[in-house]
């Protein structure tokens, strides 16, 4: 991209800031009528909430004021990408993307939006299309050439259901064909696919993995998202509560995700999560107990009270088997679990937390957003946090 390009994509800046999540509301609307099957590619419920028309915006406001230095975005990249790739985002989508981008810039803008503008955003459009396609194209093959790996879907069969608590439940899967399973960072995810009748489409969801690598099956733990606080119940979280069980074939995507346990660290690690974020965690400190009994792990949990606590019993055994470990369970109100406390989570009470570990986080955004602000008052080093939010987007460190 010249200079010149990159002042026009600059220039829209300001228009990005007022009008960048009306925009990209309108990019949605219009390229699902004119391509209705990509919303099969993407989480409806997140479109209708305007989830992911606001991730969106802030991506493309993000690209726009870094267009001098795109390599700052470097992490971002990586998040989209794996997302992508996990979806089954593929090259030749991204003409078709670009196609309602443009259109819908020229459309919103009116007679602000020249021929000149919309020739840059198109060249600067190119040029990030290129790099999304290069990043996915390293994770596909990656993915299938791995020893037990796979390209695109692959179904599996529900060997077992387990319920964790009142509301999360673990599905074991395995793959039909009998054939092996990848290895996999512990943090990362899979997505499977349903058909959701109530929308008449299939539906993608992401789950993270909840069992150490190198099993003969993989675990998601799913919650059952209920409808509260003017937000809709989760329409796929209680399909697969009510309606899939033992026996059942789901498919399965390869795992991926950027969001995962270095183990090339010596570090102490602290583990910290909130509700169903335990399930990255949960991953992460089987494969540690496994692996490196010499790493000292803390893990800190917060959550509304027992009934909806998953993996305590097992939580306690671990921690009483493995003198490395210390968990702390955190409880809005009662019930408590045994070695559970009422009280709220505040990391700066909890005595002293090493700065020199690693800190992975993983819960809802404002969990996040709260505890990063809070380890970076204590002097942790963002190079040292490590966070997953469970939603469309990211959360900064």
């Amino acid at each position: 991209m010249d200079a010149k390009v990159r002042g026009l994509v600059k220039a829209t800046i300001p228009v990005l800031k007022e009008h960048g999540v009306a925009l990209t509301t309108y990019f949605y609307q219009r390229m699902f009528r004119g391509n209705p099957e990509l919303t099969q590619l993407f989480n409806r419920s997140h479109s209708e909430s305007g989830k992911q028309a606001t991730a969106l915006a802030m991506s493309v406001l993000a690209y726009a004021e870094n267009i001098d230095d795109p390599s700052v975005l470097a992490p971002v990249i990586a998040l989209i990408a794996n997302k992508h790739a996990s979806l089954g985002i593929r090259a030749e989508h991204y003409p078709i993307v670009g196609k309602h981008l443009l259109g819908s810039i020229r459309e919103v803008l009116g007679e602000a939006a020249s021929d000149e503008l919309i020739d840059a955003w198109g060249i600067a459009y190119g040029v990030l299309a290129d790099v999304l396609i290069e990043a996915e194209g390293k994770l596909y093959t990656e993915a299938a050439n791995r020893d037990g790996g796979w390209s695109g879907w692959r179904p599996f069969k529900i060997i077992d259901k387990v319920a964790e608590s009142s509301e999360i439940a673990s599905f074991y899967l395995a793959p039909t064909d009998g054939g092996p399973l990848p290895a996999f960072r512990p943090g990362q995810y899979i997505t499977l696919r349903i058909f959701v009748p109530e929308w008449g489409v299939t539906q993608p969801r992401q789950y993270t993995l909840s069992d150490a690598p190198g099993l003969p099956h993989f675990r998601i733990s799913v919650k059952r998202e209920d409808a509260a606080n003017g937000t809709p119940a989760g329409l796929v979280s209680n399909l697969l509560h009510a309606s899939y069980n033992k026996g059942d074939i789901i498919d399965v995507a390869p795992p991926f995700g950027n969001f995962y346990l270095h183990e090339d660290r010596r570090t102490p690690v602290v583990l910290l999560s909130g509700g169903v974020g335990v399930t990255p965690m949960i991953s992460m400190l089987k494969h540690l107990i496994a692996t490196a009994k010499d790493r000292q792990v803390e893990f800190i949990h917060a959550c509304r009270n027992a009934d909806v606590l998953a993996f305590g019993a097992r939580l306690h055994k671990a921690a009483a088997d493995n003198p490395q470990l210390q968990v702390r369970i955190f409880h809005d109100s009662g019930p408590i679990a045994e070695f559970g406390v009422i009280d709220t989570l505040d990391l700066g009470k909890l005595g002293a937390l090493p700065p020199q570990a690693d800190y992975y986080l993983c819960g809802p955004e404002g969990f996040l957003k709260t505890h990063i602000a809070r380890l970076h008052e204590l002097g942790v080093d963002s190079a040292h946090i490590h966070a997953e939010v469970f939603t469309t987007g990211g959360v900064a460190v």
